[in-house]
């Protein structure tokens, strides 16, 4: 790699690294260019030459999570050609990576920082469903539609982990989604009878 772009990635990363710290003291919306290149120890200038605003470069600390993230998840089912949706331990490393990094995560995964990150960590999930996993039987409807439900029951499933503090391990939510992804729930309860 040339001395330039390692100049450049060196740069990006002191970027990203400065948001993340800021992130930990302060809301996103009271972030100013100015604080992240202080911490980034670099001027507006430099900020400016690599991302267009805040929102860009947390955009970017998300994507490199969710490629890291896709990578863990490709992983978990490589050299296999078949698994069964009811195991879960092709689910471990995709918890296990979430727990490690629940801070980004936390941030991505509950849409409040930047509008969409629900959606792009849902279409990252779906690409790879799509592109590398089908399923073994043929199905009556679209399955692109089961693709849609389960990654956002995905995302349903990580933003309750969340809200719970990230209490359980990651083995025990692999468990969980893994029962989930092969029982069927059945009938369900009216609670208020009116």
């Amino acid at each position: 790699m040339a001395k330039e772009d390692r100049r450049i990635l060196r740069t990006r990363n002191n970027l990203k690294k400065a948001m993340l710290e800021l992130l930990k003291e302060k809301e996103f919306k009271e972030i100013s260019i100015t604080q992240i290149a202080k911490v980034a120890r670099c001027n507006r200038v430099t900020f400016y030459s690599h991302y267009e605003d805040s929102t860009q470069l947390l955009a970017d600390i998300f994507q490199d999570y969710l490629d890291e993230l896709a990578q863990y998840y490709r992983e978990s089912f490589k050299g296999k050609k078949m698994f069964s949706l009811s195991d879960p331990s092709h689910l471990i490393p995709i918890f296990e990576f979430v727990f490690k990094n629940q801070f980004v995560f936390s941030l991505m995964l509950m849409g409040e920082v930047i509008p969409g990150s629900q959606n792009i960590f849902c279409e990252t999930i779906s690409n790879i469903s799509r592109s590398d996993l089908m399923l073994k039987e043929e199905i009556w409807f679209d399955v692109e539609a089961i693709n849609s439900y389960e990654t956002y029951a995905l995302l349903g499933f990580f933003i309750y982990w969340i809200k719970e503090g990230f209490k359980s391990s990651p083995q025990e939510m692999a468990k969980r989604l893994a029962y989930l992804y092969s029982t069927t729930l059945g009938d369900v309860i009216v609670k208020n009878k009116e």
